[in-house]
């Protein structure tokens, strides 16, 4: 009993930090945050309301629904803390790791993160020194880029409509590397050498005069240093593993006549996981590349609307027209986690009311 008062009265260690630094995460730090890979699409089992196993619930990825119960009910109570139970795979602990434990999927194809790719001005873009529209002729495979140019007269980062590509292979065969989609933009910047690149924009820098182009040069060259200071890599820009929230941060709610209502980003990874388990089927049976390149194309806007919906494009709309409320909009403005949550508070006796004029003043008064 005194072991069981103890265990309630632990408090969790109190971190006490100064400041917050936000990064690029790589993906091992993804795979190391994970706690199982998400596999399926579906949430829980409308007969019996447990979690699908490998869904966006799921027991054993994100631990148990009651507190000390693993899903098949074989391990109950406290003095089971901490056994994995060797029927569900479910650990016995409690509930509340359900707000912390994240999950995974492993992305068939890579896709770039909107954020690099949209923000002003585009640090893809700045990085590979492409505008935003060469790039997302790319990304939304519209147009090839040339990776290695090999022994031809092409330029690496060039780029080639589908006309340009056959004309290409007809003349140099396989001399040349060039790619479309979030692969090619991957491996532009996984190949890129960030020291030279340094020393070629001081060295562009020092002989122009055009303001313009100096200021392009100056983003650059800041951009460039702060990945070499940082330690990130420019490939981070584009994931290859998608990091899943804990299902208590996108609950479903049970209503009642036997529904549920379920929170946006569930719907928003429901897409994603169908197009990348279509998309993984498809490669498996060396489907016809114009096949493949739709539903390469389909997965980056499914992963662009989770992580902030309308930012390119018309915004997914649910059952009511409503738009679909992504991963950013979660953070972001005055609803968000930061304003909203964390530094939104209740305060006592507090109230607002409207200031007007005194009735006995005159006009030039105040």
């Amino acid at each position: 009993m005194k072991d069981l008062l103890k265990l309630f009265k632990q408090h969790a260690p109190v971190e006490h930090f100064d400041s917050i630094k936000i990064g690029l995460a790589s993906p091992e730090m993804i795979r190391a945050w994970s706690y199982g890979e998400v596999k399926k699409p579906e949430t829980i089992n409308y007969r019996t309301f447990k979690p699908e196993r490998d869904g966006l619930f799921c027991a054993k990825i994100f631990g148990p629904v009651k507190d000390y119960e693993c899903l098949c009910g074989k391990y109950k109570r406290l003095k089971h803390r901490g056994v994995v139970c060797e029927k569900c795979g479910v650990e016995v602990t409690q509930s509340k790791v359900r707000r912390e434990r994240m999950g995974h999927i492993e992305l068939a194809s890579p896709t770039a993160h909107i954020w690099f790719l949209k923000s002003l001005p585009s640090r893809i873009g700045l990085m590979l020194d492409m505008t935003l529209r060469e790039i997302e002729r790319v990304l939304y495979f519209e147009a090839f880029v040339v990776i290695d140019p090999g022994m031809t007269p092409m330029q690496r980062g060039q780029l080639l409509t589908d006309e340009m590509y056959l004309e290409a292979i007809e003349e140099h065969g396989d001399e040349f590397d060039a790619r479309m989609g979030a692969e090619a933009v991957y491996e532009l910047m996984r190949t890129i050498d960030l020291n030279a690149e340094i020393a070629k924009v001081r060295e562009e820098m020092a002989g122009t005069s055009s303001e313009t182009k100096l200021k392009r040069l100056s983003k650059r060259l800041k951009l460039i240093e702060s990945f070499v200071e940082s330690g990130n890599k420019p490939e981070w820009m584009v994931m290859t593993v998608l990091p899943v929230l804990p299902p208590d941060l996108r609950p479903l709610v049970p209503l009642d006549g036997g529904r549920f209502a379920t929170s946006d980003p569930n719907d928003l990874y429901r897409r994603v996981i169908n197009r990348n388990n279509r998309l993984r089927r498809l490669l498996e049976l060396n489907a016809p590349d114009i096949i493949v390149r739709n539903e390469k194309r389909m997965l980056q806007e499914a992963v662009d609307a989770l992580l902030d919906n309308g930012r390119r494009g018309r915004a997914i709309t649910g059952t009511n027209k409503r738009p679909l409320k992504s991963l950013a909009d979660m953070i972001k403005g005055k609803q968000g986690r930061f304003r909203q949550n964390l530094l939104g508070k209740r305060v006592d006796y507090s109230g607002r009311s409207v200031i007007v004029v005194g009735p006995q003043l005159r006009l030039h008064q105040c």
